[in-house]
């Protein structure tokens, strides 16, 4: 197969589109974000990538702590306009129903089928970005978006981005770490 470079980017074929949630001068604000992963598996952490101009990232700085808001498909509205007006500009508190966890300063939206609260660990100026480095403190999620206490990515129908456009996941590929049992030798 014929190789072709295309420059230096940060790519990745796909990625969650999350909404980011930090209060800012005490109002609940979303803002869209697909620059997102997990950290580190103990103690659990995840990460997400901020530009510094951004509204969220004054509350993020403010309060030490933010959300990480799962969208699913057919959020793709809404999840796109968080991502299109600055809360600096714009009033999204009143954007969805917002609840506060275990720490009472990073609100989620009640709408989104599942919720990670964070404390900010560690932030990391990359450039443009800020990597805000985040420890899981708990995980909220729609009983009927989980099977067995988990999770479920199929109830969830989550929305990813990839190449300026919004897509849904799809099916199964195979179970990991048990598929590759079946790779010749």
């Amino acid at each position: 197969m014929e190789k072709i470079t295309v420059g230096a980017m940060p790519w990745m074929s796909v990625m969650p589109a999350l909404l980011v949630g930090a209060d800012v001068k005490g109002k609940p604000n979303y803002m869209t974000a697909a620059w997102a992963t997990v950290a580190c598996m103990n103690p659990p952490m995840v990460c997400v990538a901020i530009n510094h101009a951004r509204h969220t990232a004054r509350g993020i700085e403010e309060n030490g702590t933010f959300s990480l808001n799962v969208s699913s498909v057919n959020q793709a509205a809404v999840t796109d306009h968080c991502g299109l007006v600055s809360g600096a500009n714009v009033d999204k508190s009143k954007v969805f129903r917002s609840f506060y966890g275990k720490l009472r300063n990073a609100p989620m939206a009640g709408e989104c089928p599942v919720n990670i609260e964070c404390r900010v660990f560690r932030t990391v100026d990359c450039g443009s970005h800020v990597l805000y480095i985040g420890e899981v403190v708990e995980i909220h999620a729609d009983k009927d978006c989980t099977t067995d206490g988990k999770p479920d990515i199929a109830k969830i129908d989550p929305l990813v981005y990839s190449q300026a456009a919004y897509w849904d996941i799809g099916k199964s590929a195979g179970k990991a770490f048990s598929i590759g049992k079946d790779y010749p030798k």
